[in-house]
């Protein structure tokens, strides 16, 4: 039996909690920590999973999975340094933590597995990249593979990669929604009704990401495919093109990209 502590019950947290249940892991493995005690309380009724202190899930569980918010990662790695054998698998959900602040503040050869997740996993739809750290091997990969398929696909990563995958798929579906709000408020300028625009734009977004998936042609295929000579298409990606919409998503992906690596940076003197 492999015990597993959710480290941080917010909606990442929990829907990883979820999707484990969901996926056939006994309740009796899987126990997590709350700072909010309503919160744990609830949870605990709701999914019949144990709510535990920090040192606690730490000194019950095999693997310790990290979903705290970036900002919250040194108090709890006070916590755990004392209390983590290094035989522990720690996964690290965390925005822009390198696995080397890990490997420093726990016990010396501790295995750290790097995911960045997204927040389709509330939905079983998450895209999640996972690179080892220093003394991870192909085991605990194999493993978080295992953790994580319920709630999503997985991919493997070099770790050098994974602030860009932060900027293109952590942050991924942030740009996506953004886009149909744009494209939700259009309609309404157009004279739609918010919630007809809202029910033309989304299921418009499910089925073309459902092409984009199981079709597997290449987006500008699927796009011109649309788009007639002279027709009503081209004019509105004219309009895009003008307006620099794809240099600005070059930006925008790069900036988050930058960010990422600055809240890394952030606690490499801690």
């Amino acid at each position: 039996m492999t015990t597993i502590a959710v480290l941080g019950a917010g909606r990442i947290g929990e829907a990883l909690l979820s999707g484990l249940l969901q996926g056939g892991r006994p309740a009796a493995e899987l126990v997590f920590t709350e700072k909010h005690p309503d919160r744990a309380a609830a949870l605990s009724e709701r999914y019949g999973v144990r709510g535990l202190s920090v040192p606690d899930a730490a000194a019950c569980a095999d693997v310790l999975v990290v979903a705290v918010k970036p900002q919250d990662i040194e108090p709890l790695l006070d916590e755990l340094a004392p209390v983590v054998e290094p035989s522990t698998l720690v996964v690290s959900l965390c925005a822009g933590l390198p696995t080397s602040l890990f490997e420093k503040r726990l016990p010396e050869g501790t295995p750290v597995v790097r995911v960045m997740p997204n927040t389709p996993m509330l939905v079983g739809q998450a895209m999640s990249a996972v690179s080892a750290g220093s003394h991870a091997g192909p085991e605990h990969l194999d493993l978080v593979e295992e953790l994580l398929s319920p709630v999503g696909k997985v991919a493997r990563v070099p770790e050098s990669q994974q602030d860009a995958v932060t900027a293109l798929s952590g942050s991924g579906p942030a740009y996506f929604f953004y886009l149909v709000e744009a494209m939700i408020d259009a309609g309404i300028l157009l004279g739609i009704p918010r919630d007809l625009a809202g029910q033309l734009i989304i299921q418009s977004a499910v089925g073309a990401a459902a092409m984009l998936a199981e079709g597997g042609q290449h987006p500008v295929i699927l796009r011109e495919a649309v788009t007639s000579p002279g027709g009503t298409t081209i004019m509105a990606i004219r309009e895009l093109e003008k307006h620099g919409v794809r240099a600005a998503m070059l930006a925008a992906i790069e900036a988050a990209r930058d960010r990422s690596v600055e809240l890394g940076r952030a606690h490499e003197d801690h």
